[in-house]
């Protein structure tokens, strides 16, 4: 599957703005994980894009409908299989660097984007690493992200906090650039 094919699929079941700057941005972290690892970008980019597509839908019920979705359209098993893994309960599934890697931008991807949203710049640009860790300090900035979720996700993908957090300031730098180029933002 190509990334184009996995974005024709997540347009017939998303149409929330925030919930495709959402998936953009774990697409994005998504992908400079793979460089990072040397993996499949292709592959890790759809993983990101794809891994709320029931949440608009169903969000009681996520990612347990996307597991169903997404075999009805034929996506490869080891990408279905990543995606059901970024479920904070479902870590028996998180057995692939690939899983484990969504498991650990999911949250993280929406607080750095967050954190972004809050600078003078509303930019990743100037955004630093001290910055990020800053917020995650403060329980009153961005509520609804689980802070021990994060470090969780760290530890099982076997990074320190600070530079998974550097690893995704980046790409999501890059990301960013790129969706600027086709007329969008993250932000």
């Amino acid at each position: 599957m190509k990334r184009e094919e996995a974005f024709e699929i997540l347009k017939k079941y998303m149409s929330s703005e925030s919930l495709f700057k959402h998936s953009f941005a774990v697409e994005g972290s998504m992908r400079g994980l793979a460089r990072k690892y040397n993996e499949d970008i292709e592959k890790w980019s759809i993983v990101g894009l794809l891994h709320d597509i029931d949440y608009e839908k169903y969000p009681d019920t996520h990612p347990e409908e996307g597991k169903t979705i997404l075999k009805e359209e034929n996506v490869e098993e080891e990408i279905r299989v990543a995606i059901y893994g970024h479920a904070k309960e479902a870590k028996s599934y998180r057995e692939s660097l690939m899983a484990k890697a969504l498991f650990a931008v999911d949250e993280l991807s929406s607080f750095i984007v967050a954190c972004a949203l809050v600078r003078p710049s509303k930019s990743f640009e100037d955004l630093e690493l001290k910055s990020v860790k800053k917020k995650l300090k403060d329980k009153g900035f961005a509520k609804g992200v689980n802070r021990e979720t994060i470090k969780e996700s760290s530890e099982e993908l076997g990074l320190e906090l600070s530079e998974l957090i550097t690893e995704v300031i980046e790409a999501l730098k890059v990301r960013e650039r790129e969706l600027n180029l086709e007329g969008y933002t993250l932000l």
